[in-house]
């Protein structure tokens, strides 16, 4: 598959979480997002521009011209390090449900249901397995994340780290959404990368619109259940199973 290939996969997640059987396991994840998007935004809003200001170098005084065009560079990496803040947290809470949904998508996908029937018992029984699949995830996050902070704190270097906390955050969209259905199927998490990476262009494009949709205010709330519904599109059209058997 190409990199243009993984942009479908989110349009048709949309399309597949609409279906009627598919509803109740969306409106969980929804419901919990908006929660706490409402509470990032009232935080935000206040702390915003001190955060803006903090990170932004000192210049001496012949050169304030270049803060009107340093600002924006800096307003982006915020809003930057707001998204990943809220993605994390918000997939950390939701992944029960997160990991049932992929569960009942590829069930549609496939038109066949090898999974276990939907019982408030079972969603709580996949809670330590998800929650600790999402704590790996965090493990495997916040080393790279810390280096790219440490970056932005750096006068003159810090130049560079919005277009790399672009590019990371590409590809953790990526890794978030489509460990969903790996984890589902028992594929490690060594294993999981590394089948990724050899997906790693369809993995970017995928990665990539799924960045763009969550960093847009109120279409992220309806974005997330999207990504794991095509994250188990990418799963089953790539051929995650032969990963397993390696």
């Amino acid at each position: 598959m190409s990199t243009l290939s993984g942009p479908q996969y989110l349009g048709e997640g949309l399309k597949l979480m609409m279906r009627p059987g598919l509803r109740l396991f969306v409106l969980l994840p929804l419901t919990i997002n908006l929660l706490l998007f409402v509470g990032l935004i009232g935080f935000a809003v206040n702390q915003f521009s001190h955060w803006v200001d903090w990170l932004m170098p000192s210049l001496p005084q012949w050169l304030d011209f270049l803060q009107y065009i340093l600002w924006p560079l800096f307003v982006l990496l915020v809003l930057l390090i707001l998204f990943f803040s809220f993605t994390l947290v918000a997939n950390l809470i939701a992944s029960p449900f997160n990991g049932f949904l992929a569960e009942k998508v590829e069930v549609v996908v496939r038109g066949q249901d090898d999974f276990p029937a939907f019982s408030w018992a079972e969603l709580a029984a996949m809670v330590p397995r998800t929650v600790a699949r999402e704590l790996r995830k965090l493990g495997y996050f916040l080393p790279r994340a810390i280096a790219l902070f440490i970056l932005s704190l750096i006068p003159g270097l810090n130049i560079i780290a919005t277009p790399l906390w672009l590019v990371f955050g590409v590809w953790m969209m990526a890794v978030q959404y489509i460990d969903y259905p790996a984890d589902n199927h028992k594929l490690g998490w060594n294993e999981m990368l590394a089948w990724l990476r050899s997906k790693r262009w369809a993995c970017m494009g995928f990665g990539g619109i799924t960045y763009l949709a969550l960093l847009i205010p109120l279409v992220n709330l309806v974005a997330m259940p999207a990504a794991v519904a095509g994250a188990v599109l990418f799963w089953v059209r790539e051929e995650g199973e032969k990963a397993l058997v390696k």
